[in-house]
């Protein structure tokens, strides 16, 4: 054994999304941070599509913006081609979304965290946690090296005893090449944490050379791109934008970004199954790992493989599938909706039998994984777990699944362990205030019996958690923590202000009976065709200006809801309220709270098996508080 030197604050275990943005708050906060990973080489490597963002998944990553994180940034720098999705649909649903060059993401990611001062990144694989009293003190490495820390961020990945499966092949791994994580799994199960394994899985991936793409539908990037970072001036090297030199006005990309490398927007493209795909995967259903029980991972409902929607979906004539590109520098190209753990000479015919691809040559053969996760009911809401103090866990550990939720637990789990060791409170988001508070609280109170993923349907007061107000949401408080630079902050505030002046003024401002604000709620109405507006406005502010005219009535019911709420979100339950004493509380009731101790009167209503009169009786029992043993 060989004690580092060298002692941390903070010692975040894995260099993926989750990894890269809880190193990087952490630091950026004042703690003395290490990041240690098995490859320093895939820090924040895409191991499924090379894309951000989408439908609910746009949200989180604006939210990590918004408070000072990287994803953003390190998409719009990377970005091949960029959209915006559900545009025919309100505004709630808008989801920005970009394919992203894949190795330059990892390494512009690599580039940022070896830079950020007070943060090291080193090679190894954490093998042990240290725990003394109840509280982790460092982890030791599979060399024997000991390095020691005041807290401790788990962010494995599917790395924890990762196990692939390519038709009966088994492979010991995190992901295809990489070795598993073996030895924390053993640590968590002597803490006491309940774990469970989980699945996933990801397509081949093909040689652009050999395809067809004329037989394909072209889908191009949208112009203006839809960046997702709200600090445009860091990325163009400008001190601020007006009107005229805006990127949504110019088209300009940001220097040294793809973009501007490659000269505009790669393509994606559309193609389909056949029904020769069909036959060829139901007459060999009995190789897969996944129907013949092979896979003991509960895998995601939402992101099945071509074999599930084949057997769900009988009488669908076809599935659709996107051509992804995978970056400039390769001509590797991703099958988007083709995830199997089919042998791989099946897998070469499934291929050949999709329109474009008859002539297809598999560069990377598709694999599922199977890895550990931990119950994250076991999770206080600011990441840290019951079981141990100062031990976070961040990503797909705690049962999500995608880069962005891994991302935003990540951030969360920075920030709140930095805070710990600062002695300040942990920042809770609320369900109302970020897609961000909806994840975790969701993790905690339901738990993940399957990958959990994001969607715009989770969250009761979307219309409130836009993907375009997320700095107006979340930039004040990254301020006041500390993640968000002054200057940014300044250009937040700015925004912030000229939003509030510019609604005054159209309320106030009349033209014949009606204020302009009235004349731009008309369904016809823009904020561009209105008469008298200000032409020194950025595009950013006049369209907030707009949605929070058209959809004043909608947001203010919204807000209203939120308020009707507020009491039980608000009231916090007392450490000392034990569940056992509450007479008439329903057996399943008093085992779901026992298990999750909910922290307020909210979170345990929203746990699934608690009624309205087990909510009832916990009020009862708090108001009339504490050393009360029966009922008066």
């Amino acid at each position: 054994m060989f004690v580092y030197p060298k002692t941390y604050d903070i010692i975040v275990i894995g260099g993926g999304h989750a990894g890269v943005e809880a190193a990087l708050a952490s630091a950026r906060m004042g703690c003395q941070t290490l990041l240690l990973t098995i490859n320093l080489d895939t820090i924040a490597q895409m191991s499924c599509n090379p894309a951000i963002g989408g439908l609910a998944k746009g949200h989180l990553a604006r939210e990590i913006d918004a408070m000072g994180g990287a994803m953003g940034i390190a998409t719009d720098m990377t970005g091949l081609q960029f959209r915006m999705l559900n545009t025919k649909k309100g505004p709630s649903v808008w989801a920005p979304r970009a394919q992203c060059d894949k190795k330059a993401y990892q390494f512009f990611l690599k580039w940022l965290c070896e830079r950020q001062e007070g943060l090291d990144c080193k090679q190894g694989q954490a093998m042990k946690l240290l725990i003394r009293d109840g509280t982790v003190h460092g982890v030791e490495t599979e060399l024997g090296v000991q390095y020691h820390a005041k807290a401790v961020i788990v962010t494995t990945g599917t790395f924890l005893r990762g196990l692939m499966h390519i038709g009966m092949n088994k492979l010991s791994g995190g992901r295809l090449g990489e070795a598993a994580a073996v030895g924390l799994t053993a640590s968590l199960k002597e803490l006491g944490m309940e774990i469970s394994r989980l699945k996933t899985g990801t397509p081949p991936r093909l040689n652009r050379r050999t395809i067809d793409f004329s037989k394909t539908t072209v889908q191009p990037g949208d112009e203006p791109v839809p960046y997702f970072t709200y600090w445009l001036e860091d990325l163009f090297h400008v001190e601020q934008f007006t009107p005229e030199n805006h990127p949504s006005r110019s088209h300009r990309y940001p220097p040294g970004s793809i973009l501007e490398r490659n000269g505009g927007q790669m393509a994606c493209y559309i193609t389909y199954t056949t029904p020769r795909t069909a036959e060829i995967i139901r007459a060999n259903l009995h190789k897969s790992p996944l129907y013949s029980g092979v896979i003991e991972g509960i895998g995601p409902r939402y992101c099945p493989s071509i074999e599930d929607k084949i057997v769900k979906f009988p009488d669908k004539e076809r599935q659709q599938l996107f051509l992804e590109p995978e970056g400039i520098a390769t001509d590797e190209i991703y099958v988007n909706g083709f995830s199997t753990s089919l042998p791989f000479e099946v897998q070469i015919e499934m291929v050949r039998s999709i329109v474009g691809c008859e002539n297809a040559e598999i560069m990377r053969p598709a694999y599922a994984v199977e890895y550990d996760a931990v119950n994250p009911m076991q999770l206080h809401p600011s990441l840290e777990t019951k079981v141990c103090r100062n031990l976070y866990l961040a990503g797909q550990i705690n049962g999500t699944s995608g880069y962005e939720e891994a991302a935003a637990q990540g951030l969360m789990a920075g920030i709140n362990a930095a805070r710990r060791l600062q002695g300040r409170d942990p920042i809770i988001l609320k369900r109302n205030e970020a897609y961000i508070g909806v994840l975790i609280d969701d993790l905690i109170t339901k738990g993940a019996p399957e990958p959990y993923r994001m969607f715009t349907s989770r969250a009761e007061y979307r219309l409130l958690l836009r993907q375009d107000n997320a700095d107006l949401r979340l930039s004040e408080l990254a301020y006041q923590i500390g993640l968000l630079p002054e200057r940014n902050y300044r250009r937040f505030a700015a925004k912030r202000d000229l939003i509030q002046k510019e609604l005054l003024r159209l309320n106030s401002v009349r033209q014949g009976s009606v204020t302009l604000a009235q004349i731009l709620k008309r369904p016809e109405m823009t904020y561009a065709k209105l008469p008298h507006k200000d032409e020194s406005l950025p595009p950013d502010v006049a369209y907030q200006v707009e949605i929070s005219i058209k959809y004043e009535g909608y947001i203010e019911r919204q807000e209203a809801e939120v308020e009707r709420f507020k009491n039980l979100e608000d009231k916090q339950i007392p450490p000392w309220l034990d569940y056992q004493t509450i007479p008439n509380l329903r057996p399943e009731a008093r085992q779901k709270l026992l298990k999750i101790r909910p922290v307020t009167v909210g979170q345990a209503a929203r746990i699934s098996g608690v009624s309205p009169a087990d909510i009832s009786l916990i009020l009862v029992w708090m108001k009339r508080g504490q050393g009360t043993t029966t009922p008066h």
